[in-house]
């Protein structure tokens, strides 16, 4: 898996702090465009985002589970997007020393269609869309402030 990062001009407990915000995963997730629910508890593990991909009129209804969450240092899930599979996302944030943080975004297909791709290809649609995600990310971040 090919590690994005990027420098944001906040704490790592406002990047954990949005992140812990279900309702905000649309406006920076590139792919996924609505909420239908977010689980009590969200970011605990074993909870869950449902949420919708694509764009309409064909948008598929799925789920993002917590596997791990360490506030306000990490958060890895397990995105669903069936047809296509279930992939793996992870995010780090550590402090940059300078009251920012950097963020490094990790994502890898791990069943369905996806894995029957080489993973350097897969990375090749997977990393852009992560860079973007990150931009969107930091966008939201720094805006709030």
């Amino acid at each position: 898996m090919k590690a994005l990062t990027r420098h944001v001009d906040v704490s790592a407990q406002q990047v954990f702090d949005v992140l812990s915000d279900g309702w905000l995963y649309p406006m920076w997730v590139v792919g996924a465009s609505r909420m239908r629910e977010v689980d009590d508890g969200w970011p605990a593990v074993g909870t869950r985002l449902h949420h919708s991909v694509g764009a309409w009129p064909l948008l598929l209804d799925d789920t993002t589970e917590v596997l791990e969450s360490h506030r306000p240092r990490l958060l890895k899930l397990k995105a669903r997007a069936w047809p296509f599979g279930e992939a793996h996302v992870i995010l780090e944030i550590q402090d940059d020393g300078r009251g920012g943080s950097v963020i490094t975004m990790q994502e890898d297909a791990v069943s369905g269609p996806g894995t029957l791709v080489p993973q350097p290809l897969r990375q090749l649609g997977i990393v852009p869309r992560n860079e973007e995600a990150l931009d969107r990310l930091a966008y939201l971040l720094e805006g709030r402030r």
